[in-house]
């Protein structure tokens, strides 16, 4: 890709695309196995009859896949040096194994660290949705990006 994106190329209430992530039963169910085993994310009948109505992705799992789509989009391309967190997450609503799920990412705020000034400050809204347009995950965070003239 040459360059990687640094604190300078980032603007204030860009949006971003990020790419797309296809979630399979398998996935769901391998995930919740290991990590939230509860029924409506391992069995399709239990599942049917709760109140998510379909085999569903855990919310950790959706963040996970999020990450998944913000690395691969953003992070990879980035001069990334780390983060101390998301400030909010919010998972609006079930992903459905079978979904192919896109992400972007928007940026609300950014500033230079005035204590170490290679480092820029972006506070970023990320959020992934379906191909019908339906948001499922947003989260609002910060990301630390190098400066590319301290």
């Amino acid at each position: 890709m040459g360059d990687l994106l640094h604190y300078e190329d980032f603007a204030v209430g860009a949006r971003y695309e990020l790419g797309s992530y296809t979630l399979t039963r398998d996935d769901v169910i391998a995930y919740a196995a290991a990590f939230d085993p509860q029924p409506f994310h391992l069995d399709e009948a239990a599942a049917k009859d709760s109140l998510l109505g379909g085999l569903a992705a855990s919310g950790w799992q959706n963040c996970a896949i999020l990450m998944r789509i913000i690395a691969d989009g953003y992070l990879k391309h980035a001069a990334g040096m780390g983060s101390n967190g998301m400030s909010d997450v919010k998972w609006l609503r079930p992903v459905y194994a079978g979904e192919t799920l896109g992400g972007h990412m928007t940026v609300l705020d950014k500033r230079v660290s005035r204590s170490r000034p290679e480092m820029g400050i972006l506070t970023c809204k990320w959020v992934m949705a379906n191909a019908a347009g339906e948001v499922k995950v947003e989260q609002t965070g910060v990301n630390f990006i190098r400066v590319r003239t301290p």
